[in-house]
């Protein structure tokens, strides 16, 4: 299994590890069957994300799209931050190998469901805003660490 360069530079070196105490919204996302559960955490001031970190438990390709996602979205107001795709992570990346795409979609679903927690934290119904959140696993993921 070939990776970018960018793919490896994330996995070895990732950016915004960690977590952030008292966090405007936690999202965690994966589960065991996958093999990868990723945890986002955002702080959030008048709307833009001011800082934003993450710890993965998962392989090489998760870790990568954890990383890549916090720098995507850091800095950005939420509405630019829902607006972050599974496809945008991957080409930030320079390319996944197929058997990895489901971690561009984690990690696309971590951020959402941080902004989703955000907003219930706030007493606001995410669902119109952030949409539903599908689990991703459909049975085809499997555990490659």
């Amino acid at each position: 299994m070939l990776y970018s360069e960018k793919v490896m530079e994330h996995f070895a070196a990732p950016h915004n590890v960690g977590e952030i105490e008292n966090a405007d919204g936690i999202g965690e996302v994966g589960n065991e069957k996958c093999g990868d559960i990723m945890k986002m955490y955002l702080k959030i001031n008048a709307g833009i994300i001011e800082d934003v970190k993450f710890k993965t438990f998962g392989c090489g390709a998760a870790i990568a799209t954890s990383s890549i996602a916090t720098e995507m979205i850091k800095g950005k107001s939420i509405e630019e931050a829902l607006k972050l795709s599974n496809k945008a992570v991957v080409e930030s990346l320079e390319g996944l190998p197929p058997a990895k795409i489901h971690c561009s979609v984690l990690a696309e679903q971590a951020v959402k469901t941080a902004i989703a927690d955000y907003y219930r934290r706030q007493g606001v119904d995410p669902v119109p805003i952030v949409g539903v959140i599908q689990d991703h696993c459909d049975g085809q993921c499997t555990i490659d660490n």
